[in-house]
């Protein structure tokens, strides 16, 4: 090689180094313009076969389950286990306690209120805080009570566990409570009704306007059925109490026709 050569390629050489060149990679050079112009292409893996997604299970209608309980209870203590295992309404997780009934079972009056409360949720029993104290003492100017009465009751509620806040229930919680309420019903074989509250007039009737309805004997599951004011509505406006006490009156006159 010619000296001039020679520091020709040493220079280049330095200059590599100085960008930061650290090895060779082969022991002939190569000339980047005298590649060919058509690279081999790797050949293109062939599509993976679609996966079938996993099945999912369609989630159960509350509604549908709800009735399928409670057809299948042949007693009351069997449906009152049916609601304790119900896990498709979510009062459930946020209340202390199941709230199924007080009183007599067979009496021939069965009370249907709407919802627990505070104090019914912290005991299990339906109408045992003010309202329930009211409703003890109409009851009791007719000569009817819970037990050791010459005319026993019974009672429910439209709900069985306290809405949070004492919230009115929502459509689809009446939807599913109602084959339990339906079913209670039947099982207790009452001979009159009392629906106390619209959200009671709701559920059995279908109809809202408790001022309205309130007073007129109508029919619901078969029964005959006297629409009334809830008794928390009469704490809250005791001008009411007038048209209650009608009312407490022609249940005991229709309890006394048979």
């Amino acid at each position: 090689m010619e000296s001039s050569e020679f520091h020709h390629a040493l220079a280049l050489l330095e200059w590599q180094v100085e960008l930061g060149a650290t090895e060779a990679i082969g022991d002939a050079p190569v000339n980047c313009y005298e590649l060919p112009d058509t690279v081999a292409k790797p050949k293109a893996k062939a599509p993976a076969a679609p996966v079938a997604a996993p099945a999912v299970a369609a989630a159960a209608d509350p509604v549908v389950e709800a009735e399928r309980l409670a057809a299948a209870a042949p007693d009351l203590e069997s449906l009152r286990a049916a609601l304790a295992g119900f896990e498709h309404c979510a009062l459930k997780r946020g209340a202390r306690n199941l709230v199924f009934s007080d009183g007599i079972a067979g009496a021939p009056v069965m009370i249907v209120g709407e919802a627990p409360g505070r104090d019914e949720d912290r005991e299990g029993k339906p109408f045992v805080g003010r309202a329930g104290q009211l409703l003890d003492r109409m009851l009791a100017a007719i000569d009817m009570g819970r037990a050791e009465a010459a005319a026993p009751v019974y009672i429910t509620n439209v709900l069985p566990w306290r809405p949070p806040q004492n919230r009115d229930p929502q459509p689809e919680e009446i939807a599913m409570m109602r084959p339990f309420l339906q079913r209670h019903i039947a099982l207790a074989q009452p001979k009159l009704l009392v629906i106390m509250g619209n959200i009671s007039a709701q559920t059995l009737l279908g109809k809202r306007g408790i001022t309205r309805l309130r007073g007129t004997w109508t029919e619901a599951c078969g029964l005959p059925a006297l629409p009334m004011f809830h008794p928390a509505y009469l704490l809250r406006q005791p001008a009411a109490k007038r048209e209650a006490w009608a009312d407490l009156l022609s249940l005991k006159a229709r309890l006394a026709d048979g």
